[in-house]
């Protein structure tokens, strides 16, 4: 028979399915040269604010630790084109896992949504070994849709994601422009509290540039990203780590 706890757990995750849809978002991805790389975050620099919390450079680190189920559903739905799909992960900016963030990112029919809630080293510490309880004890919508993923798809840590952004926004259409760049894997590694875990690069010769925004892209971004030749193409920097699994 059911429990009552995973029986809640469903119950939340379905709720969070249907306003999935709220908050959507465009986004689009461009694998770059370098040389393309060097142009267009000059040409960005000028006519764009960094992040808030980039460094003095105006680019942070970002650490991430992917989820998938067994069978790399996460993995197979975004390689096969699936047109809704989602997958989890943790994050933290910088070289120090001080803030950290669980999220879910998901796509329905070509648009984009992100839900996210802080998690303290010590919650990161229990999932990594196998300890959720605490998930559907906190009450919060994404801890408990989560739980009920681990519990009911087996959902397990399959990989660390590295790279090195640099962000630029634009307040008209809410519009964030990033450069990923030195992108690099843990190798399969999910020792995602150690900050000093060796990578390896992935991508020596590409920047992903991703365009994202609400409901419209304003005409000087448009003309700002524009770089010949270039066509909008799928890159998941999840799915281009997990190859050197």
């Amino acid at each position: 028979m059911m429990t009552t706890t995973m029986t809640t757990a469903m119950m939340t995750a379905t709720m969070t399915d249907r306003s999935a849809a709220r908050g959507m978002r465009h986004e689009y991805k461009h694998q770059i040269s370098p040389q393309d790389d060097l142009v267009l975050s000059q040409r960005l620099r000028k006519l764009f604010s960094h992040d808030k919390n980039a460094g003095a450079d105006g680019t942070y680190r970002i650490t991430s630790l992917y989820f998938d189920t067994p069978d790399d559903s996460a993995l197979r739905e975004k390689l096969d084109g699936i047109g809704k799909r989602e997958k989890f992960r943790l994050r933290y900016y910088g070289t120090s896992p001080s803030f950290i963030r669980l999220e879910k990112k998901f796509k329905v029919n070509g648009l984009c949504g992100k839900k996210s809630v802080k998690m303290t080293a010590e919650q990161v510490q229990k999932l990594l070994c196998g300890e959720y309880g605490f998930l559907l004890e906190s009450g919060e919508p994404l801890c408990v849709e989560f739980y009920s993923k681990l519990k009911g798809k087996c959902l397990r840590p399959r990989t660390i994601v590295r790279y090195d952004r640099e962000a630029f926004v634009y307040k008209p259409g809410n519009v964030r422009i990033t450069l990923d760049r030195n992108i690099r894997t843990g190798l399969g590694s999910t020792d995602f509290l150690n900050g000093e875990l060796f990578c390896a690069p992935v991508l020596e010769q590409s920047t992903v540039l991703e365009v994202k925004y609400d409901a419209f892209l304003p005409d000087l971004v448009r003309m700002a990203v524009q770089i010949p030749n270039r066509q909008a193409a799928s890159c998941s920097k999840y799915a281009l780590c997990r190859r050197f699994d």
